[in-house]
């Protein structure tokens, strides 16, 4: 029953489609600021929704975490409209006209930006997605079909109403902003192996939705990315520095991908780094493995096993290892990492340089926190996720990202010989 509802939606998406793909700024900055009020004005039955599946979450046993990224308050609600409001006021990239020459033989070629046509979004219980998604794909020429996770089911069908409707309001073709209510695992597959209905999956959430997805899908998919995210603090660092950018990085929002889950240390500064380091981390509530040069150094440390390298903890959680020097820095990133966000912290400008060039990442730092890979940080002014792929789209997707492009050519008549 929910394949052909899937597809039937999917058709309606790619309809409207091709609509969309013709819209002006202003039509498409004025429905963006129709769906804003709409929000605003229907918060009451929003939040009605959203306590069902509060309930229903707490029920289940849902953990903190996982419930306050599911609450919604007249606040949250408030901060979504404003969202919306912002992407409205970002430049659109569609008919955008990247470069035109001219060639010998008189013709003219142009590389123009255009919407990539419908967009899958598969994503965990997180009721925000839900409208910054829809904003994201309308304002770059884009149909979306949206598949939020069971636990947000009655808080994703209220809200997808009220900005659908208030869209059409707005001058959007009907079918440009739906939602797949079905709750059934098997819904997700079939959206992953729609060719010709949907033109690209972005899957937002943790490891295992994202490998799903990633594994299963015949549709093309942009990658968005687990954060296995690293600092490195060199033995010629400002060690002042480094520890506030470690605790900005693991303690400011522990939640996200772009927090720290491993901290490296050159061995000649790991005596005066470490124990007031571990101590500061150890106040705030962190759990911290390290391995044996770092035991040495704080006893009450847990002893890291080979699978804490690899994992986002995504808590309160951190690992640490003494290195001796840039090179085994790099060489654990490159094993562990999952191209996500990495960041050196030295006084040494070659070194930074080599970290720059060498390390393979969506996003490399000196001397700064990695919870800066960010839409909004890097002023964008929006995202729909940070993409650790290398086609298409890399590091934060803001309203370019969701573009890709076509050549337009000119000519007066030519033949080729």
């Amino acid at each position: 029953m929910f394949e052909q509802e899937i597809r039937e939606k999917a058709r309606q998406a790619g309809q409207a489609a091709r609509v969309l793909a013709g819209l002006s700024a202003a039509e498409k900055n004025g429905a963006l600021t129709e769906m804003a009020g709409a929000l605003v004005q229907e918060t009451p039955a929003i939040l009605e929704a959203n306590q069902l599946d509060m309930a229903a979450g707490r029920g289940k046993g849902l953990s903190n975490a996982l419930l306050d990224r599911l609450l919604l308050t007249p606040e949250r609600v408030k901060d979504m409209a404003a969202g919306l409001q912002e992407v409205a006021a970002l430049p659109d990239p569609v008919g955008e006209v990247e470069s035109m020459w001219l060639r010998p033989n008189g013709i003219q070629v142009g590389k123009v930006r255009v919407p990539l046509g419908v967009i899958g979004i598969i994503y965990e219980a997180r009721p925000n997605v839900t409208v910054d998604a829809a904003g994201l794909c309308l304002k770059a020429g884009n149909a979306v079909l949206l598949r939020g996770g069971s636990e947000a089911i009655n808080s994703n069908k209220a809200i997808t109403r009220v900005i659908a409707a208030a869209a059409e309001r707005g001058g959007i073709p009907g079918g440009a902003v739906q939602l797949v209510e079905s709750t059934d695992r098997a819904a997700v597959n079939t959206m992953l192996k729609m060719n010709g209905l949907i033109d690209v999956i972005i899957p937002r959430g943790g490891a295992g939705l994202i490998q799903t997805v990633v594994q299963n899908a015949t549709v093309p998919v942009i990658e968005t990315g687990v954060g296995n995210c690293h600092v490195y603090v060199d033995d010629l660092a400002d060690l002042a520095m480094a520890e506030s950018i470690v605790i900005n990085a693991k303690c400011q929002r522990p939640g996200v991908c772009n927090a720290i889950e491993s901290l490296l240390v050159h061995a000649g500064v790991a005596a005066e780094f470490l124990p007031g380091m571990l101590g500061r981390l150890k106040e705030r509530g962190v759990e911290v493995r390290g391995d044996r040069r770092v035991k040495e150094l704080a006893d009450w440390v847990k002893e890291a096993t080979e699978e804490d390298w690899g994992t986002e903890y995504l808590d309160f959680i951190l690992a640490v290892k003494v290195v001796d020097g840039l090179d085994e820095a790099m060489d654990h990133i490159h094993r562990y990492g999952t191209r996500h966000s990495e960041a050196i912290i030295t006084k040494d400008y070659q070194r930074a340089r080599r970290f720059l060039r060498e390390v393979d990442a969506a996003a490399v730092y000196v001397n700064a926190s990695t919870r800066f890979t960010d839409g909004h940080q890097f002023g964008f002014g929006a995202e729909i996720g940070i993409s650790t792929q290398k086609l298409h789209a890399r590091g934060p997707m803001g309203l370019k990202e969701l573009t890709t492009y076509k050549y337009i050519i000119y000519g007066d008549g030519q033949v080729r010989i």
